[in-house]
């Protein structure tokens, strides 16, 4: 059972030139090398906070109706 593009000429991905490595260090290397080349997607996006947005700029209307004096001085 072969595929097309299974070949045994193939270079090794890694190469150990110490020959003192145990197999816990090359297994550390590989897991430090296999999360450096790993695609993480983009970063989340961070939420915007709500003092620098853009609608606090624009004036909003002025209430109408009772009370709407004592309301015009609180906050939104």
């Amino acid at each position: 059972m072969s595929t097309d593009h299974e070949t045994t000429d193939q270079q090794p991905l890694l190469r150990v030139v110490n020959a003192d490595a145990t197999p816990e260090e090359v297994a550390a290397l590989v897991a430090v090398f296999s999360a450096l080349g790993s695609a993480g997607g983009p970063p989340p996006a961070k939420p915007r906070p709500s003092w620098n947005l853009p609608a606090r700029g624009v004036r909003q209307t002025h209430r109408w109706g009772p009370g709407a004096w004592r309301a015009s001085g609180l906050p939104h």
